[in-house]
């Protein structure tokens, strides 16, 4: 025995049965099924991105790895509903297998950079050797900040106020040095020279103190760990070598933050030429010495230079005797051109007559 509630469900499905058979009857009806359930897999996957968002990034740290588990549920439920509006469009996933049967080959050459981008991003993400907020320095001397980290590439953001995308794929065959991992502290160091008649020990102290000065120095505190070896907190200048000029001085100190290291630099370097310059120390730089003495050839150069200029002058003494006898032969020939002519005019005179 049925009850007239079931009676009314009944009734109810089977007239939309029957709506969405005459639905299915019309032209594009299919393309309106596969674009509806588009729409309904987009407005599903907002929903659960935004259910599951905070609870994702709550349990893990990472905020790569966050983000690429809400992009992957995103894409998984438009992607799952593309297929389920395919399907009841009548699409048969069984052409499409042949077709990507036939067209394999070029599929695989057309893909495969985004294919290995893909798979580069997985050990990218695995392998964690940045994160994103991390400053980095890639090996052609560019520095950022790493702004995203998707399956496919690293978004940079340079400190040249520009984007940089680099693929995963050519990041990972890239050498990246991260500057902010975990401690931001940083080493830097600067090379001196002073002259040998210097007070290297007076010099000493006054770098270290001109670096003490710049308030993005460490100035002190504990030593500073690095796996096993422990180093001085403070700025520490040591006598690094002696070269040829000067003695070279070695100065090494810590950054509190990586994120101006050239302002850094150029502010210890000027306080250290300010104190240098009231100390008594004298920054070296390469000096020539020439020497001359009895043996240097002075006089020989003179006499040789003399000998090289006396033939000049006898060739130009020669040429001038020479331009000298060419002008009077020449004026011999002028001259007896014009004897031949008053000769040939007294004859023409005396035949007229």
């Amino acid at each position: 025995m049925v009850s007239r509630d079931g009676t009314a469900v009944v009734g109810v499905i089977s007239r939309a049965a029957e709506v969405a058979a005459r639905l299915a009857d019309l032209p594009g009806a299919g393309l309106l099924t596969v674009v509806a359930s588009l729409a309904v897999g987009v407005v599903l996957a907002n929903f659960l991105v935004r259910l599951i968002g905070r609870p994702v990034a709550r349990r893990v740290s990472r905020q790569s790895v966050a983000q690429t588990i809400v992009r992957g549920v995103r894409a998984g439920t438009i992607g799952a509903a593309l297929l389920v509006g395919l399907g009841a469009a009548g699409f048969r996933f069984s052409d499409l297998l042949l077709g990507t049967a036939v067209f394999s080959a070029v599929i695989g050459i057309i893909l495969a950079p985004i294919v290995g981008n893909f798979i580069n991003g997985v050990f990218v993400l695995a392998d964690q050797p940045f994160e994103i907020g991390d400053m980095i320095e890639l090996e052609d001397g560019t520095a950022g900040f790493v702004e995203d980290i998707t399956i496919r590439y690293t978004k940079i953001f340079t400190v040249d106020n520009t984007f940089l995308v680099v693929p995963n794929g050519t990041m990972r065959e890239r050498d990246v040095t991260n500057l902010s991992a975990e401690d931001e502290r940083t080493r830097r160091s600067i090379d001196v020279l002073v002259t040998y008649e210097s007070d290297v020990p007076e010099a000493r102290r006054t770098i270290e103190r001109a670096a003490r000065d710049c308030d993005a120095v460490i100035d002190g505190g504990p030593d500073i760990r690095i796996g096993v070896a422990r180093y001085m907190a403070g700025p520490d200048c040591r006598l690094h070598e002696f070269g040829d000029n000067g003695i070279l001085l070695r100065l090494r100190y810590w950054v509190k933050k990586p994120y101006k290291l050239s302002k850094v630099q150029s502010d210890v370097n000027t306080r250290i030429r300010e104190r240098l310059a009231d100390a008594d120390v004298e920054m070296a730089y390469p000096h020539r010495h020439l020497v001359f003495d009895d043996t240097s050839g002075v006089a020989r150069v003179n006499a040789e230079a003399g000998a090289r200029t006396a033939p000049d002058s006898d060739a130009l003494r020669q040429r001038g005797d020479r331009d000298g006898d060419a002008a009077g032969d020449a004026g011999t020939a002028v001259e007896d051109v014009s004897a031949d002519a008053d000769r040939d005019d007294r004859g023409d005179g005396g035949a007229g007559r």
